[in-house]
């Protein structure tokens, strides 16, 4: 018994460690092209397109046709050798450990765990032998994955695959998304319970009384629905994670993970039924749990907040108090496992238990690791969920304010856009270029290889590569010495171009007004892709040197694909 509710209430932390790193090994961040802003001087959708006018042709507010899109640059020579399948099959692997984890989250909520055992005994004492209950528990669980599953299906037809594509740098959706992920956590706080309409419910219930495969089918709807107060909101989380991975099957593969961790339990106590006399009672430990996913609801709310602040340039929620943030949060956690912070439906703490105490000494341990980044420690590990080093307004590393201590050339400030760019987004020790044009004519008159960046405010993959390679000494000389770097944000919409510089692309005939709209455009039309980060090494006729790179966390394998470009380059000359 001891045993068992140890690895269940395990399945907590585990989530903790989890769900957030797993979506820095998802699909690269994929860009969109709208025009909704939140920005002073807002612009109201320039065309009066709807937001989403249909499943073939999904426009957001600008117009753009992100079909339309696909059509378009599917005409456009390849001109890369990528790894999109790779990504996609990296993605979508994470998506559903993500499901799956949640999964077992839901499974110790105390609207499903002490249904276990009447389900089970139902399917026992039913049964004629043990094999007839099995297969009973079967069927049930079978169910359960067809009915998560198809809503995971629902979720990309109602949206379509290119709407879900455009929601991860979607200001209005990222938005929407952390007021919904705080409404979660308010919910697993015991605020309120989100519950379907009682006569859906009551009806629903009616009809598993049904016998045959129609009977088990609405039990497992049943339970679907019944437990949908606290269950929905580890649903919804999932659910967004995988739509803003951008996965045509995102939703479909999270829900099939979810609803095969759920169908498990029920499936494993029906083919081995003494098991159940070893299942932990319920109790408050139950409620425990709610409660700590609600901290980390809170707690990944936050970055869908500063994917707006950083693309729309509010710089309310700069590094530093993201971090302050997130360091209240799970010492508010801590202290809530070791009982001194109580919840309305908390049952009192009368001792630590081992698993309890562990994961405190965990989260704890996690508070005090954050602490240093207050001052511009790296905190490698959670890098990549953290707004740039850019926006840190003390960093001590690197002995000044503001983010100084960058090495850059005599002529820097004069770049274009690099007063906009340079001291937000620019890793320490790099010396780039803001503006296609202008980092190719600095190759032409350096004789050097011109080094593209694809990248964008919104991109975790980014910032993980950055914080785990690019940040390596030997990597940054090597970029400094031997290239002329432009990083390129695709997913900038509060930098405007002048109106001389505004124009109708060619490849999807939409209006290009922004350095963003600019770099994704490009990014579309010369090399055919349209994720980040996407590396493209060129030589001074814009010629590839070598195939382009999406994200490589081995830092000996980028440095020889650096190499190889650079030797490319000299057999070139």
């Amino acid at each position: 018994m001891f045993s068992l509710k140890n690895a269940l209430i395990a399945f907590s932390w585990l989530f903790l460690i989890t769900i957030t790193p797993l979506k820095g090994i998802s699909q690269d961040t994929l860009i969109n092209i709208e025009d909704v802003e939140f920005s002073s001087g807002q612009e109201a959708t320039s065309s009066g397109d709807s937001l989403i006018t249909d499943l073939d042709g999904v426009e957001f507010s600008d117009g753009t046709d992100t079909a339309t899109t696909a059509d378009s640059t599917a005409a456009v020579s390849p001109t890369v050798v990528s790894s999109d399948s790779q990504s996609e099959s990296t993605s979508l692997w994470g998506i559903f450990i993500e499901g799956l984890l949640g999964g077992f989250l839901a499974f110790l909520m105390p609207c499903i765990f002490p249904m276990v055992p009447l389900t089970v005994s139902f399917f026992t004492k039913k049964s004629a032998s043990k094999l007839q209950a099995v297969s009973q528990a079967l069927t049930y669980g079978l169910f359960i994955i067809v009915i998560y599953v198809a809503l995971g299906m629902l979720i990309t037809i109602a949206f379509g695959p290119e709407a879900l594509n455009a929601l991860s740098t979607n200001g209005v959706f990222n938005f929407f998304f952390f007021l919904m992920l705080v409404f979660f956590a308010a919910s697993f706080f015991g605020a309120f319970e989100i519950t379907l309409p009682s006569k859906f419910v009551n009806k629903i219930d009616e009809k598993s009384d049904k016998g045959g495969m129609i009977g088990y089918f609405f039990m497992a709807a049943s339970l679907a629905v019944v437990s949908f107060s606290c269950t929905g909101p580890i649903i919804g989380t999932v659910l967004v994670n995988a739509a803003v991975k951008g996965d045509r099957l995102g939703p479909a593969i999270a829900m099939f993970g979810f609803s095969f961790a759920l169908a498990i339990p029920f499936v494993l106590f029906a083919m081995f039924p003494a098991l159940l006399k070893s299942m932990p009672k319920s109790g408050g430990w139950l409620n425990s749990v709610k409660v700590v996913l609600g901290f980390l609801e809170l707690a990944l709310a936050l970055k869908f907040l500063s994917n707006v602040d950083l693309a729309y340039n509010w710089q309310f929620l700069d590094r530093e108090v993201f971090l302050a943030l997130w360091i209240v949060i799970f010492g508010l956690m801590g202290l809530y496992l070791i009982g001194k912070i109580k919840f309305a439906h908390d049952s009192d703490l009368k001792y630590m238990s081992v698993p309890r105490t562990v994961i405190s000494i965990l989260v704890f341990s996690f508070v005090v690791y954050m602490i240093p980044g207050m001052w511009g420690a790296p905190l490698k590990s959670i890098a990549a969920f953290l707004p740039p080093i850019g926006t840190q307004d003390f960093d001590i590393s690197a002995g000044s304010q503001g983010g100084a201590g960058h090495a850059i050339s005599a002529d820097a400030t004069s770049r274009k856009y690099f007063n906009h760019f340079h001291d937000r987004a620019t890793i320490k020790g790099m010396d780039p270029y803001y503006d296609y044009d202008e980092a190719l004519a600095a190759a032409k008159a350096q004789d050097k290889p011109l080094l593209v960046d694809f990248t964008g405010w919104n991109c975790v993959n980014c910032r993980k590569m950055e914080a785990d390679v690019w940040s390596d000494p030997g990597i940054k000389q090597m970029i400094n010495e031997n290239f002329i770097l432009a990083e390129l944000y695709v997913d900038d919409y509060d930098l405007k171009l002048p109106e001389s510089e505004q124009f109708v692309s060619e490849t999807t005939g939409k209006k290009i007004n922004t350095v963003g709209r600019k770099n994704t455009d490009f990014q579309i039309s010369k090399f055919n892709s349209n994720s980040q980060p996407l590396y493209a090494m060129l030589d001074n006729n814009e010629e590839l040197l070598v195939p382009t790179s999406g994200a490589n966390y081995n830092i000996e394998s980028y440095r020889a694909y650096l190499q190889s470009a650079i030797d490319a380059y000299k057999a070139k000359k």
